[in-house]
């Protein structure tokens, strides 16, 4: 009980903490490979406390949706933070870590968003819900699909047992995980709307899905907005980094054991978040048409784990 009261409060300290620096990592790295120097480090971190100070500005067509939908969007998305660790395994998890219940607290929290966007009544938050749940119809498959693969490879519907199973053994001899670690990082990518399935740094209304839902957000709510964005890319990252590279995820409680999950999560959350704008630097932004491929590369790396499992 002591374990979990510990994990409940750390982890999701930690991922409120870190969520907005390796956003910030990410917009540097971008910048610097387009030759612009970029915002500093802690920038977002500023943003979000100015946009808390500001006045919250609503439209006049707006329901009581458009001031609960960022409330309980992060209560959602915090709620799912349960589901991964990201520092140490607890050592009960009275029942958080199944992954069903992982995807359907980020799918509410999706769905709230979409809502959203919709209730100001403006051409542009329309637009965007629209695209977002386009997307995520056609996608959500894809996501079932490459979280069977995950349960068929580590035999467990637990997150945490699968952190578990691949921290107590070796990663390398397994070559599936490779195949499941690719799906995912196109999970991180699409779920996050990054490039090539969305531009996070433009306006153009031809372009912008997950832009156009919070156009009309203001104050605290575009700052709970951004900061649930933040944490959903946080969760899915360390879902791959755990799953991959475990390396450095605590099994005991012990301070020693924690400072080092905290300092080696941020160390492979950074280099991960490095990566992922080297390659949101170099692809193009995909017409929607056009995100079919990305997605099925992810189905057939998820489905070619699937018959191998069941064939071995």
């Amino acid at each position: 009980m002591a374990s979990f009261a510990v994990y409940f409060v750390l982890n999701t300290v930690f991922v409120l903490a870190v969520s907005p620096l390796f956003m910030g990592l990410i917009k540097i790295v971008k910048a610097q490979m387009q030759g612009r120097r970029g915002p500093p480090l802690l920038q977002i971190y500023f943003n979000l406390l100015k946009l808390f100070k500001k006045e919250r500005v609503v439209s006049l067509n707006s329901s009581f949706i458009t001031l609960i939908s960022p409330y309980i969007n992060i209560i959602f998305i915090l709620a799912a933070s349960l589901c991964v660790p990201l520092v140490f395994i607890p050592a009960a998890n009275y029942g958080f870590g199944n992954v069903i219940l992982f995807l359907y607290l980020m799918v509410m929290a999706k769905f709230f968003m979409a809502l959203g966007g919709l209730d100001a009544g403006s051409s542009f938050g329309g637009m965007g819900s629209s695209r977002e749940m386009t997307i995520s119809a056609i996608f959500e498959p894809v996501v079932i699909i490459v979280v069977s693969a995950l349960v068929f490879v580590l035999n467990t519907f637990n997150i945490h047992q699968m952190f578990a199973t691949t921290l107590g053994s070796s990663v390398l001899t397994n070559a599936t995980l490779f195949l499941t670690a690719a799906a995912l990082f196109i999970i991180l990518i699409t779920e996050t709307s990054r490039v090539p399935v969305d531009n996070p740094e433009t306006h153009l209304e031809l372009t912008m899905v997950h832009e156009a839902m919070i156009l009309e957000s203001s104050g605290p709510n575009l700052a709970l907005m951004e900061l649930s964005h933040a944490i959903k890319s946080t969760l899915l990252m360390a879902l791959l980094i755990n799953i991959l590279v475990p390396w450095g995820l605590a099994a005991s409680v012990t301070p020693l054991n924690l400072l080092i999950g905290m300092l080696t999560f941020l160390l492979k959350g950074s280099i991960l978040a490095i990566f992922m704008a080297v390659f949101e630097s170099v692809m193009a932004k995909s017409r929607l048409f056009g995100l079919r491929t990305f997605f099925i590369l992810a189905f057939a790396l998820a489905f070619v784990t699937i018959v191998f499992e069941l064939l071995v």
